[in-house]
């Protein structure tokens, strides 16, 4: 089945944007090797080409949880490979191509209870989304050697100008943004590694941080609010 992506929303800007960044980010290829996945750091910002397959469907974690479990292949090969939750506007075309108009990332948090099964059944080396995951997430990615890329939210006319093809489509009996697709990106970005393969955090980090703040800033306002 022919497939294609037609650009949009903004793209040529956004194309302009990230060449005037490239030269200051590391480029990294997808799928992303597993000692390249231990090579980054919480913090660094990058760039990615290649290959990467997204989804923004809790059924669709599902089912790819059940197929571990039933001893059966996905749709597609996603064994040592990314799972990002990118979601898209996307439509069915006459002629039965799938057209992504936009995408733009969904919260992983959502999936924390399936994700750790699904990093160390199938391996993967690198996830990503908005939000982060949680400890037992974390714990998965340590062990498997998988970073978590932060995607900007709202940042759809950046994601999308990276889309070059969408290669691969699953589960077409779900609604577009559900479905399993594989796509061929070239400059995806920029992106935070917000969680690296060993374990460190920049979510985890940050709570902390506003955490060991909170009851400075709770004393000042109760401060501020006493009749002087």
């Amino acid at each position: 089945m022919g497939i294609r992506w037609s650009e949009g929303g903004g793209a040529k800007g956004a194309e302009h944007r990230r060449a005037e960044s490239d030269a200051q980010m590391k480029t990294i290829r997808f799928p992303l090797t597993r000692e390249a996945a231990r090579e980054l750091r919480a913090g660094e910002m990058v760039l990615v080409d290649g290959g990467i397959v997204i989804t923004a469907g809790l059924p669709t974690h599902e089912r790819l949880l059940a197929c571990l479990e039933e001893g059966r292949g996905p749709p597609f090969p996603i064994q040592g490979g990314s799972l990002l939750h990118l979601g898209s506007y996307s439509q069915d075309t006459p002629d039965g191509r799938l057209e992504i108009l936009y995408m733009n990332p969904t919260t992983s948090t959502r999936f924390n209870a399936l994700m750790p099964r699904l990093i160390r059944g199938y391996g993967l080396t690198a996830v990503g989304g908005k939000g982060g995951l949680d400890a037992a997430c974390v714990t998965a990615m340590r062990e498997v050697g998988c970073v978590y890329l932060s995607f900007l939210g709202g940042g759809a006319p950046l994601h999308s100008a990276a889309i070059r093809a969408v290669e691969e489509v699953a589960w077409n009996d779900l609604v577009a943004h559900y479905r399993l697709v594989r796509l061929s990106v070239q400059g995806l970005g920029p992106l935070t590694v917000g969680i690296d393969a060993h374990g460190n955090s920049l979510f985890e980090t940050l709570q902390a941080e506003a955490a060991a703040r909170m009851p400075g800033i709770l004393a000042r306002m109760s401060a501020e609010r006493s009749p002087g």
